[in-house]
């Protein structure tokens, strides 16, 4: 099992950046294909971006390709997303998610198994 805790949300300017981190507890943490979603009001959570067990491949939703970056550090059993170019669209609650699964092109969230409690991100235009 694994507990999922993000950080790094807050308000920022159009057009600026943000690093969001997961930190996950539990020492099998390179075991675990991780994702990021994003909720804004009113919506259905979106997959952002996944990254696989070593971190040499990731995916990425089509709104967020080239202005997200997801990576990981397994020796510090964190995950993180640096939004650059951020829109006033990208306001959402964003959550990290975990998965035994390998298989990083899957973008439904109940592929997932384990979930943080999300952090706000808004920009503001």
């Amino acid at each position: 099992q694994v507990q999922l805790v993000e950080s790094g949300g807050g308000l920022v300017q159009a057009g600026g950046s943000l690093r969001l981190s997961c930190a996950a507890s539990g020492r099998t943490f390179s075991s675990y294909t991780m994702g990021w979603f994003r909720q804004a009001p009113g919506k259905v959570r979106e997959f952002v971006a996944a990254i696989s067990t070593s971190g040499t491949s990731t995916y990425y939703a089509d709104s967020v390709k080239g202005r997200f970056t997801v990576s990981r550090d397994n020796a510090k059993n964190t995950v993180y997303l640096q939004m650059n170019s951020l829109r006033p669209e990208d306001t959402a609650v964003y959550y990290c998610a975990a998965k035994l699964k390998t298989l990083i092109t899957t973008t439904t969230s109940y592929d997932y198994d384990y979930w943080g409690q999300g952090t706000q991100v808004t920009v503001a235009s």
